[in-house]
């Protein structure tokens, strides 16, 4: 789980964002809240809740772009 603070101006949002895999129920798919962010946001049976969906990239193509070659001020060296 990721936690992020965001703050701006004079408002504080914490984010929590969590992964989560979908199953087939019926003819709906179903995301199961982990336990951990249900206990921090203290989400109770039948509430309603926000959801913002976002696929996760399944490769890493593409996710370097820009990324230019290694210098040799970008090697490691042995601490003393």
């Amino acid at each position: 789980m990721l936690n992020i603070t965001i703050v701006s101006l004079d408002i504080i949002m914490v984010i929590l964002m969590s992964l989560a895999k979908t199953r087939k129920v019926g003819g709906s798919l179903v995301v199961t809240l982990p336990k951990e962010l249900v206990e921090s946001k203290k989400i109770k049976e039948g509430e309603i809740v926000e959801i913002i969906v976002k696929k996760v990239r399944k490769d890493g193509f593409g996710a370097l772009k820009g990324l230019t070659s290694f210098t040799a001020k970008d090697e490691l060296t042995a601490h003393e």
